[in-house]
């Protein structure tokens, strides 16, 4: 893709937008704490809206109302990415999967690599997804099945809700670069109001990854190996 990494816009919570508090923010948030999980369970850098203090439906109970971390449209990372942490992760989840590590594993490792609000490096894992299905020969005469393909390539990933849905555009967004068109990143994933395209297309590249290796009959470190010697981004 053209680009190494893109900024994208938050927008105001639809919680934000009311006089009245709702039950639950649309976002998730609220559920979160609702099920009495800690704040670690929630993402790890969402772009909250700016303003002078957290809404009361974005604390724990008891918790203060501390200031809204700043973000505005086109503001930049406070780390740029560059070609250099593109083949680094681009190694790392190709040498990961090789040695079959656990998909929570990988976006542990990943997620240092992930300027705040942006959606690098998944813009890497999209290329990755593409040049496996290149690997395995799918095209539009002999196409690979994307049937089921959550269940039987992620079945160690439990996915839920919109998270069914942002799946699935990574998934359908990495066939239509395959494809030779460019996929708007930014149109779609400024409505998802989370900072995790990333992830979903982290979990696509190794579904299609695996997806490879079955249509090949093949081990899946075999296609990492042989992907790992095409070409890919470079330092600078």
């Amino acid at each position: 893709m053209t680009e190494i990494s893109r900024t994208y816009p938050s927008f105001a919570w639809p919680c934000h937008r009311s006089r009245s508090r709702r039950p639950a923010c649309s976002h998730g948030c609220c559920t979160l704490r609702q099920l009495g999980q800690r704040t670690s369970s929630l993402p790890a850098a969402l772009p909250w809206r700016t303003g002078p203090a957290l809404p009361a439906c974005h604390r724990l109970e008891g918790e203060a109302a501390g200031p809204a971390v700043p973000y505005r449209l086109g503001m930049p990372s406070a780390r740029r990415s560059t070609p250099q942490d593109a083949a680094t992760a681009r190694r790392i989840l190709l040498d990961g999967l090789a040695r079959d590590t656990e998909v929570s594993g990988l976006v542990g490792e990943l997620a240092a690599l992930h300027p705040r609000n942006d959606t690098f490096p998944g813009e890497v894992f999209l290329d990755l997804a593409a040049d496996a299905l290149d690997w395995c020969g799918a095209s539009r005469a002999d196409p690979l099945a994307l049937d089921g393909m959550r269940d039987r390539f992620l079945a160690e990933c439990a996915f839920g809700g919109r998270q069914n849905k942002k799946l699935q555009f990574a998934v359908l967004a990495a066939a239509a670069l395959g494809g030779g068109t460019e996929p708007d990143l930014l149109d779609e994933v400024a409505w998802w109001q989370t900072d995790d395209f990333w992830q979903y297309a982290l979990y696509a590249a190794i579904a299609y990854i695996r997806a490879a290796a079955g249509r090949a009959d093949v081990p899946v470190r075999q296609v990492c190996q042989e992907l790992a010697q095409r070409d890919s981004p470079r330092p600078e």
